[in-house]
């Protein structure tokens, strides 16, 4: 297996290249990754979400999945910049 430094396999980088490239960084469904990575959805919110999940490199909404700056800056991407506007405005008091 082809592990990186923070511990993504191939499949962990072919799901969040997908959502980038193909998808802007979501939200889209489960259904449409998991036919977009040709995997079955069970596989995907098991076995390949979680570890996505607790690292912070996408986040579970009510409308899809959505990549988060660390994954942008993983993939060596920029983040869309109203993405990355609303994950600062996360963190600033009002």
């Amino acid at each position: 297996l082809e592990v990186d430094a923070l511990g993504l396999d191939a499949l962990d980088r072919r799901y969040l290249s997908m959502i980038a490239r193909n998808f802007g960084g979501g939200p889209v469904g489960i259904e449409t990754i998991a036919a977009g990575l040709s995997e079955p959805r069970d596989a995907i919110e098991d076995i390949i979400e979680p570890y996505l999940i607790q690292q912070g490199f996408i986040q579970r909404t009510p409308r899809g999945r959505v990549l988060t700056a660390n994954a942008w800056r993983h993939l060596g991407l920029d983040p869309p910049k109203d993405i990355a506007q609303q994950q600062i405005s996360l963190f600033q008091e009002e």
